[in-house]
């Protein structure tokens, strides 16, 4: 057997249907649109929500809440992950994404103050959570923010 060969199961592969091409075709003249009308018409997709005329769906459901479109969104973990670094060690963003501790950085990292730290930091990130801070200054280390 040779690659040139190979060819699909019997039945497997069907050739599309090919409409408007002809009245003996089955699909032919209107080409399965029916006669006149809005979605016989050439372009006839319609707005994206539409609803001919009727309030649109998004337009009905009641919106509550303030959503921020400025607010920065910060990967934030917390301070029991800095364990995985050396004593006396510089821990940056880019440091925290190449040791797998975050997947990406964001807009920004935020340091939380769950768990203890046994080690000497010095953590330069965005953001410090109070405790956090409190923790790492208690275990000899400096919080820097960026």
């Amino acid at each position: 057997m040779e690659l040139h060969s190979l060819k699909p199961a019997k039945g497997s592969r069907k050739e599309p249907t090919r409409k408007g091409r002809g009245l003996g075709s089955g699909l032919g003249k209107t080409a399965g649109r029916g006669h006149k009308g809005q979605k016989a018409r050439a372009g006839s997709g319609g707005k994206l929500g539409f609803e001919g005329g009727q309030k649109p769906m998004i337009q009905r459901i009641p919106k509550r809440g303030f959503h921020n479109k400025w607010a920065k969104e910060l990967a934030e973990l917390n301070i029991a992950a800095l364990n995985k670094f050396e004593n006396g060690a510089v821990v940056n963003a880019q440091a925290l994404k190449e040791a797998g501790v975050i997947s990406s950085i964001k807009d920004g990292v935020k340091i939380l103050g769950k768990g203890n730290l046994e080690k000497s930091l010095t953590v330069q990130v965005h953001a410090f959570s109070k405790s956090a801070v409190e923790k790492i200054t208690a275990a000899g280390g400096k919080a820097e923010v960026i």
